[in-house]
């Protein structure tokens, strides 16, 4: 028997049927108008903070199948006596915090939104690590492609809570529109590049590690 989200799901012809060819067509118009400041920053990054250029990490998608994320790098390899990379505030660089602070750090994704492995629009994929700490409903935003920008990242991105952040991500998976995510990424350039908003959380350069929640 299907529930009534999954029912929901079956009639929602922008999902199922132009979301994905919406996505392909933002990524490729999105290379073909900046490939010159993607070869601007690439350039820039291998003189201030060396190699690689790209930064990569495992993050879950969607159904939880794991891909790699691409992003430019904001850090450098900096490490104590022992070895050990320093903390991120150290290694971040100022360089690092205007990429981040304008989010061109993240432009990269743009080859994981044209191979398949994400979207413009969807919850922002986290740490592998995350997956058996999410709730029963919170695990609902694994339902859906992980995205660039998110419902999450224009109502407070970092700044708010993980709980809250959840319950956004949660709420778009259930409500997925051409409407809304015209509004989500309208929202995400004037937040990211006017704004500059959510940025860090009150104690992280980013945002504190997830340590669980209560089941659902």
């Amino acid at each position: 028997m299907r529930t009534g989200y999954e029912v929901k799901k079956l009639h929602r012809p922008y999902e199922k049927y132009f979301k994905r060819p919406f996505d392909l067509l933002c990524g490729f118009a999105a290379l073909t108008v900046f490939c010159w400041l993607y070869i601007i920053l690439a350039i820039i990054i291998r003189i201030k903070l060396g190699s690689p250029i790209l930064f990569t990490q495992e993050r879950p998608g969607k159904d939880e199948k794991i891909f790699k994320l691409y992003k430019f790098r904001t850090m450098t390899d900096e490490k104590d006596e022992n070895g050990k990379l320093l903390p991120d505030e150290m290694r971040l660089t100022r360089f690092g915090k205007m990429l981040r602070a304008t989010s061109l750090d993240e432009i990269p994704e743009v080859f994981n939104i044209i191979k398949g492995d994400m979207s413009v629009v969807g919850p922002r994929p986290l740490l592998v690590k995350y997956l058996p700490l999410y709730s029963e409903e919170q695990k609902h935003r694994h339902d859906v492609r992980p995205g660039l920008s998110g419902h999450a990242q224009v109502n407070g991105r970092n700044s708010v809570s993980w709980e809250e952040k959840f319950k956004l991500d949660v709420e778009y998976v259930h409500n997925i529109t051409f409407l809304g995510d015209l509004k989500i990424i309208f929202s995400t350039v004037i937040k990211a590049f006017i704004k500059r908003e959510g940025i860090s959380s009150q104690t992280s350069v980013t945002m504190e590690e997830f340590k669980g929640t209560s089941r659902i």
